[in-house]
């Protein structure tokens, strides 16, 4: 993204964007409630346009190329997709589905690679027992781990994670976490960009952060530089103190 703006509604969504990420990086993206993150992650994944400055993905500028070309090389989950997921479908399907980027089983046609690799990501993230199961049945931590095998089902270039850890209880964070630690230390995994609130649900192996506040860049750059309590208090508007264990993060008022 170079100079990027983003207006709707007579509101600046996000202001003078400049950021770039590169294809080995692992970048985690915070800010509170407003700050424009869901509206950034929606540029990255081109599902929507600027109002100024440019946005490349993966080689191809938006604007300049077939968008949904472009979208079937990046994997996404978020919160209205994993709304718009039947639940009474099998999990197995959820994640095959999205081959053919559509929700919902009709009558399109699968081949034995895509049922082969559907079975491979469930497995990987651990929930291969539950493939015949309706989906509306898993609990909330199982619901995230099948979005995420579904937004790797088209071998992406590029993960796009918007608060996968939502939601969840304290067993059901700390297990997505390990697996998202899991998936970022695999060197043939895509490029990933995490967006939360929380500097908890930080997964070790993440590489690099981005700071956004009011639209706006607080700070970016590689992580344990560039997290760190003054740029966190601004971010968040509140005096914060930033603590690290091992390789997790806390934070605190002070």
């Amino acid at each position: 993204m170079a100079g990027v703006t983003v207006r709707r509604g007579g509101q600046s969504l996000l202001r003078e964007i400049t950021w770039r990420v590169e294809h080995d990086q692992r970048w985690v993206v915070l800010g509170p409630n407003g700050a424009g993150k869901t509206t950034l992650l929606n540029l990255a994944a081109a599902r929507s346009h600027p109002t100024s400055g440019s946005v490349t993905i993966l080689g191809d500028r938006v604007g300049a190329t077939d968008l949904a070309v472009l979208r079937a090389r990046v994997g996404l989950s978020t919160v209205a997709l994993a709304d718009r997921l039947p639940a009474d479908e099998r999990v197995h399907d959820i994640v095959l589905t999205a081959a053919w980027s559509v929700v919902g089983r009709f009558r399109e046609g699968y081949d034995a690679v895509d049922e082969d690799r559907a079975c491979g990501l469930l497995a990987q993230l651990d929930v291969l027992d539950l493939a015949d199961r309706p989906y509306g049945t898993l609990s909330e931590g199982e619901r995230k781990r099948v979005q995420i095998a579904r937004a790797l089902m088209t071998d992406p270039e590029l993960l796009l994670l918007d608060e996968p850890a939502a939601g969840l209880d304290l067993a059901g964070r700390e297990q997505l976490v390990a697996r998202l630690a899991r998936l970022a230390a695999d060197p043939l995994a895509p490029a990933m960009v995490l967006v939360t609130h929380h500097v908890e649900e930080i997964p070790p192996g993440f590489t690099h952060a981005l700071l956004l506040r009011q639209g706006a860049v607080v700070a970016q750059g590689p992580l344990r530089a560039t997290l760190t309590d003054d740029a966190l208090s601004a971010t968040f508007g509140l005096p914060l103190r930033l603590d690290l264990a091992g390789d997790r993060f806390t934070a605190r008022a002070r």
